[in-house]
């Protein structure tokens, strides 16, 4: 009886163990047969969240949502809490979705979508609420930086959620700033950061802007125009003369001077020397007239303002004078035409190249004087050869044809043509003694 009844026993035993075996099968089997889905959310202050807990092959149990606290916002498409913020938005067997507007920090925490299983599953749905920065403040340590100084430039970004990130930008080149992150009591955060750098005076008047990144807000910033202050930059301009200078000749510089503030002095020296004592100097500009080698030398242009002062310097070598070839001032009365002779003349008296030059600057006056000299000439050659021509031709014209002979001497006295003749040839005798006149 006793072995019958340990049998018994053990038979029971084990139909209790396969039992517990079958319902944790089952369960694992469901649990693992209706998947249960939540996502977090991250919501700006004051917008709409949207939470939705999704069921993968229900067997129709239940879903519903509870709040952080749980307490049940949602029972299937029921809403218990009475809270009108939070809407349905979708309900079916797979899906519960739930709308809560106007989000505010104390609607942030965990939310649960539960399914009613054996044993129960649950997901979590984390809410994040966002709080953009308030308006970024800039501020640097000094107004008017001086070039080569270092300045320190400060933004503070106050009040977000979470903390943001500060860059800093100058002009289109990323820096380098250094932050620090405060969190206050109300679960807020406050970013400072500062940014150090050696201004240059390309930088006055270029933009340094504060860049605030935060999940909440896009293109945040706040900029500021830097104001540089730095010494003279001079340059010398030669107004006259052009080219190479040389004795006689007359010399203006303009010295051109800029800085931030402008200059308020400019003044014209000779390096290891004095000016010409009859050189003007009028603000910026220096003239000296009627130049000589004596005046060579380094000419330097001061200019200075608050911040320093700054010089160019020109130097001034002054060469001889340019000479030109004697033009001719006789005439001639040979018979070499008159249309030839003017470009011969022209170019006997043409001067070289540099002459040329130099005569060029004397001036329209100086050329048309030149040119009514040689037409003088050429005027007078031609009324000479013309005259001459005249003189010759009426002398020609009242002495040609003049001939005397004396072969009929005797005939003259014959009274007769025939004594004439007689008379004529009788006089053979004297034929050494003929004589013929050409004039």
């Amino acid at each position: 009886m006793k072995q019958v009844s340990n049998m018994a026993n053990t038979s029971n035993g084990s139909l209790a163990t396969l039992l517990i075996l079958f319902t944790i099968s089952a369960a694992i089997h469901t649990v693992q047969s209706q998947n249960l889905i939540a996502d977090n959310v991250s919501v700006v202050e004051g917008e709409t969240a949207t939470i939705s807990c999704r069921v993968k092959n229900n067997d129709d149990s239940v879903i519903q949502l509870l709040n952080p606290n749980r307490q049940t916002i949602y029972f299937k498409d029921v809403r218990p809490l009475k809270d009108a913020r939070f809407q349905l938005v979708n309900f079916s067997d797979n899906e519960l979705r739930v709308s809560l507007s106007n989000v505010s920090l104390s609607d942030e925490g965990r939310y649960v979508c539960q399914l009613y299983t054996d044993p129960p599953q649950e997901a979590y749905a984390d809410i994040t609420v966002l709080i953009p920065p308030g308006n970024p403040i800039i501020e640097s340590r000094e107004d008017i930086v001086r070039e080569g100084n270092e300045t320190e430039i400060t933004c503070t970004s106050m009040g977000s959620k979470p903390a943001a990130t500060i860059r800093w930008m100058k002009g289109d080149k990323e820096l380098q700033g250094k932050s620090k992150v405060e969190a206050t009591y109300d679960r807020m955060f406050t970013v400072t950061s500062w940014l150090r750098f050696t201004v240059t005076r390309e930088d006055d008047e270029v933009p340094v802007v504060c860049i605030v990144d935060h999940p909440a807000v896009k293109d945040f910033q706040a900029q500021k125009y830097l104001e540089v202050q730095y010494k003279p930059e001079v340059t010398i301009k030669v107004e006259f003369p052009q080219g190479l200078i040389r004795e006689g000749e007359n010399l203006e510089l303009t010295c051109q001077a800029k800085g931030k503030p402008l200059p308020q002095q400019v003044n014209w020296v000779r390096v290891d020397d004095d000016v010409p004592s009859h050189a003007v100097i009028t603000g910026s500009d220096l003239f000296i007239e009627n130049l000589n080698k004596s005046y060579n030398g380094t000419y330097r242009c001061v200019a200075s303002n608050s911040v320093g002062e700054t010089y160019a310097d020109y130097i001034l070598y002054v060469r001889d004078a340019l000479t030109t070839t004697p033009k001719p001032t006789t005439t001639t009365t040979t018979t070499i035409s008159a249309t030839t002779s003017p470009p011969d003349i022209i170019q006997d008296a043409a001067p070289s190249t540099e002459a040329a030059a130099h005569d060029s600057q004397a001036g329209p006056e100086a050329q048309r004087l030149d040119h009514a000299v040689i037409g003088g000439v050429v005027a007078v050659v031609v009324f000479a050869m013309l005259c001459l021509l005249i003189v010759l031709g009426r002398y020609f014209a009242r002495h040609k044809g003049t001939y005397f002979t004396h072969e009929a001497k005797g005939a003259d006295d014959a009274a007769d043509a025939d004594t004439a003749i007689i008379n004529a040839e009788g006089g053979h005798n004297n034929s050494d003694e003929k004589k013929e006149y050409y004039i």
